[in-house]
């Protein structure tokens, strides 16, 4: 019984996971409708791990459930973006500052671990250069994380890992839209040596300004 229940609760966190990422990447679009059966196919999944799945997403903002309708990709706004960005960028400031009083050197270690991978991680895909690899994407977090990971705050934690995986979203659709190639690997590196150096002011404008430029990319190219 306790055997069952627990392989139906992996199953679940599995499809979770997969479709969590899938509209991450933007491989299920804005506002495409999610039918149960194609899902299924998908996950290689029951309905019901499915149906649990999805609930979950629309907790976190990733699904929208229309009555009668079913479940569909929650829409991305331009005006939902600014909002999003002003609100990350202000929880990351303190994320950071709380990061830096409390980081010991093994976090300074960790930082400078995490630029260094980020670095030497290929952004692009190789079956596709106008998207992020997987890999890419797996540094990228980690190294955000790594930024604030002495934060002693668990709720403002929280908080930003919504925050950051609602931006994913549009981070993803930005990368084909960009009409120039941004230098990431400095203006990361730059928040990296700022975090180390204990200089949280220069290291909050640094991130304030790299979420801002990402956010740039998308209202740039649907408002000219």
């Amino acid at each position: 019984m306790i055997g069952s229940v627990m392989a139906s609760l992996s199953l679940t966190e599995t499809v979770y996971r997969q479709l969590r990422a899938d509209l991450t990447a933007g491989r299920l679009p804005p506002g495409q409708r999610l039918k149960i059966d194609d899902l299924c196919k998908r996950t290689s999944a029951g309905s019901s791990a499915v149906r649990e799945a999805l609930s979950r997403l629309v907790s976190d903002g990733f699904v929208a459930i229309e009555p009668r309708r079913g479940f569909r990709v929650a829409p991305l706004a331009l005006e939902d973006l600014r909002d999003l960005t002003q609100t990350r960028c202000q929880i990351e400031a303190l994320c950071i500052r709380n990061s830096i009083t409390h980081g010991d050197i093994h976090w300074e270690t960790t930082v400078v671990a995490a630029s260094h991978r980020l670095s030497r991680t290929p952004v692009a895909a190789a079956d596709d250069p106008a998207r992020y690899s997987n890999d890419y994407a797996v540094a990228h977090r980690a190294f955000h994380e790594t930024i604030v990971a002495a934060c002693k705050s668990h709720w403002l934690l929280r908080l930003r890992a919504s925050l950051y995986a609602q931006h994913e979203r549009y981070r993803w659709l930005s990368r084909p839209l960009a009409r120039m190639e941004r230098d990431l690997d400095t203006e990361h590196r730059a928040i990296a040596e700022a975090a180390v150096r204990r200089d949280a002011d220069r290291c909050v404008l640094l991130m304030e300004e790299h979420l801002n430029r990402t956010a740039r990319v998308l209202l740039d190219a649907v408002e000219t």
